[in-house]
């Protein structure tokens, strides 16, 4: 049975210690719990089999590719097969439960419980003045849309956020309706991650996405990875990283916590995984105060340029940099003022340790620096990741095998969506491409982002949010102002499989709409129909659910789309909608004509294996900037030295959630069991504070505003739980401390909210 809300007591957390290893043959007994809960044996076995298969479906959960022509049987991690038993779930909520629960009610629930309940199984719609949800029709649901929609002043004031979970066709077809509408208020879930990494490597070396395979990163001599937990967040990533270690290669990890999949790795999957002591995955581990990243980056730098200069041609690749980039004698300039001191200052890292790290790159012939939110999340985010371009530009580590930038992303398909055009600000070439294929005019001012949709609807410049997927309220910084952004709207629609906070936080009347998951098969027109996908390394393959929907009113994404676009635009308009429910090829076929590298996608689809997209970097060493060169660029070193008095918080998952998706109350690599609501602090700052090790807390953060004034926002209620963490640094699961970060706290350049760098103090509790 679901978990009750009430039988969850904060006062019960067990502490014990972090672990350090990641998976071995605990994942695999958590794994068939969960199955086993939620899908019971036979479904279980029928489902995961097919995770991540040529003839099956991707996983709902992380990006990681897989390695092209060598699956194995079981091609699927512990958080894999969580997310797998979430989505395939046999619970259901129903009409009756609606009946049952009040809004009211159910906002009294936690992430947790709402997530427990099941699967969506019907269209409801809660009118203005309600307190229950209560059934709809799907075309009354779609006529309600398209006459809110109609009656806004401005396309503008709608706003269209996207989850990274969303196919390429469903992406296509959403993006392809809401500019037809009129707008490109096209908010996703890369706006809040890794839009950092976009900026950034768009400016410096022309396209916003990783330049490596997992072949190079197999045969890689040196690995840098920085801001990122591999072991719970792309767990697959370590058996990556195993054979890399087995082909002789150095893996540095860089990090203010010791996060278990970057010490050892033991793999369910093979003997020294089960008896064994697995693999060490760090050679090294630099565990780094929050916001170093840039000044270990610009140090390296200097070191680098110190030792070409003690031995002329034995470092720098001064072949590529001469015939390949631009700017490089200004960054040099720029690298060689660095202060050594100032590093060792602000990364926390003894000046042997950075010495070292050089000594590593100058020895490296293929190099790969990896890094997730850690870096994306910091107010200089776009410049710590361009110092990072800037060390591999300097050894000429693009666009050779082995080598080159790894931003791992997080969610399924969410490099997919930004490919099939989910932006705010897509290029001309696409938007005349996109008019010329249907007969429309796409507009050309650019949309509102995440940071900006919240402020619109604040301000009450936007009244219609439609999701499609996701968990909007839960995902987003400064919990109380979005979620009284979404109640000033008329209308809040949700495209859902399963229950969460954005259904309860809504505007004066809400729609939810439940659609298939990936496991589910789907069915249009008389035909199974398949969907793609495009994970991390621009890798595009298909993906076949095989499970009987958790009811008969369950819509695709692409039918759900399609039929709102029918609805707002009428049987005459110039896009095929009703083709494109009929069939998937048809919007493939569009997609072929439209955006460059897919030219005949259905048949390259259709191979074992997919096929990837160009990436000119890493294919020809050619790159689409400003200068037609890779780009050193030169970024003042940022850092966040301690108030005093005061503690820097980074917000993480739990290894028992992905994103909001909330799975369970433990988190076994980091020994807290039946609980969330705990602040991991060093030993050093429990005593300097006058605390003790389970001692309650509020946390309140403090910014400071444009005009000079201090903004306190709050967040109750927090147990102290000692952990290796640099002093001054603490930690935290989201979205418990989303409502600590401050709406226009965002990084420069890509106004990614900075949720690994909030100021706070600590108050008692009584």
């Amino acid at each position: 049975m679901p978990y009750d809300i009430h039988e969850i007591d904060e006062d019960d957390v067990v502490v014990t210690h972090e672990k350090s290893y990641a998976a071995g043959v605990p994942a695999v007994l958590v794994s068939l719990k969960r199955g086993l809960e939620q899908m019971g044996p036979v479904r279980m076995a029928r489902t995961l089999m097919k995770l991540n298969q040529r003839q099956g479906f991707d996983c709902p959960g992380c990006a990681w590719p897989e390695t092209p022509g060598h699956r194995k049987h079981a091609e699927f991690c512990e958080n894999g097969a969580k997310a797998v038993a979430e989505e395939a779930t046999t619970r259901t909520v129903t009409p009756e439960f609606f009946a049952e629960h009040s809004v009211a009610d159910l906002l009294g629930r936690t992430e947790f419980w709402l997530g427990q309940q099941g699967r969506l199984t019907h269209p409801m719609v809660l009118l203005p003045g309600a307190t229950h949800y209560e059934p709809i029709g799907w075309d009354a649901a779609f006529a309600l849309i398209a006459g809110e929609l109609r009656a806004l002043a401005s396309p503008d004031e709608a706003v269209f956020y996207t989850s990274g979970r969303t196919s390429n066709e469903a992406a296509f077809v959403y993006q392809l309706m809401i500019r037809a509408f009129g707008t490109n208020n096209l908010p996703d879930c890369s706006n809040m991650c890794h839009e950092s990494s976009g900026s950034a490597l768009v400016e410096t070396i022309g396209i916003g996405k990783g330049s490596v395979s997992v072949p190079d990163i197999e045969n890689a001599d040196l690995i840098l990875i920085a801001g990122q937990n591999p072991g719970t967040n792309h767990p697959r990533m370590l058996s990556t990283l195993e054979k890399a270690k087995g082909n002789g290669a150095t893996v540095i990890a860089i990090n203010p916590l010791p996060e278990a999949g970057l010490l050892r790795f033991k793999d369910p999957q093979k003997v020294h995984g089960v008896v064994g002591d697995g693999v060490q995955i760090a050679d090294e581990f630099l565990q780094i105060r929050i916001g170093g990243d840039q000044a270990l980056f610009q140090g390296l730098g200097r070191l680098l340029l110190e030792a070409e200069d003690a031995a002329p041609g034995t470092v720098l690749d001064r072949e590529f940099i001469d015939r390949h980039t631009a700017g490089f004698e200004e960054c040099a300039a720029h690298l060689r003022r660095v202060d050594l001191g100032t590093v060792v200052e602000a990364t926390g890292l003894t000046l042997e340790q950075i010495r070292a790290t050089a000594d590593a790159l100058i020895g490296s012939e293929k190099t790969i620096i990896c890094w997730a939110m850690g870096l994306t999340q910091q107010t200089h985010g776009v410049a710590t990741i361009q110092d990072a371009v800037n060390l591999l530009l300097l050894q000429g580590m693009i666009g050779k095998p082995g080598a080159g930038v790894c931003p791992v992303r997080g969610h399924s398909n969410v490099q997919g969506d930004r490919t099939m055009g989910i932006w705010e600000k897509m290029p001309e070439a696409f938007l005349t491409a996109l008019d010329t294929e249907f007969g429309i005019r796409s507009p050309r001012r650019h949309g509102f982002d995440a940071v900006d949709s919240i402020r619109a609807m604040r301000d009450g410049k936007a009244s219609v949010f439609v999701g499609m997927g996701g968990n909007f309220v839960s995902a987003t910084p400064d919990t109380e102002t979005t979620e009284a952004a979404l109640r000033r709207c008329a209308l809040t629609v949700q495209v859902s499989t399963k229950l969460n906070r954005s259904h309860l936080v809504t505007g004066q009347s809400a729609l939810i709409l439940p659609s298939l998951g990936r496991t589910d098969k789907d069915v249009q027109a008389g035909r199974k129909q398949q969907v793609s996908v495009e994970d991390s390394m621009s890798m595009v393959h298909l993906s076949r659910g095989s499970l009987p929907p958790a009811g008969d009113q369950l819509r695709s994404e692409v039918a759900i789309v399609c039929g709102i676009a029918q609805a707002l635009f009428g049987p005459e308009h110039s896009v095929p909608w009703a083709e494109f429910t009929a069939d998937y090829d048809r919007i493939r076929d569009s997609i072929a004509r439209v955006i460059p590298g897919f030219e005949d996608f259905n048949r390259k689809v259709r191979r074992p294996d997919g096929f990837g997209l160009p990436h000119p970097p890493r294919d020809e060493r050619r790159f689409v900037t400003n200068t037609g060169k890779a780009n050193f660029t030169v970024s003042e070193l940022s850092w966040l030295p301690v108030p005093a008095g005061r503690l820097i918080l980074q917000t993480m998952r739990s290894h028992d959630q992905y994103n909001t998706t909330i799975y369970g109350l433990d988190d076994r690599y980091r020994g807290v069991k039946g609980g969330r609501r705990v602040l991991f602090i060093s030993a050093e700052d429990l005593e300097s504070f006058g605390y003790a090790a389970g001692d309650r807390v509020d946390l309140v953060s403090e910014w400071t505003t444009a005009d000079g004034g201090v903004e306190e926002r709050r967040a109750e209620d927090f147990r102290l739980v000692p952990y290796p963490t640099p002093q001054g640094n603490v930690a935290a699961y989201y979205p418990e401390t989303n409502p600590l970060i401050p709406l226009d706290h965002v990084a420069r350049k890509s106004n990614t909210p900075v949720s690994k760098a909030v100021t706070i103090r600590l108050e008692k509790r009584g």
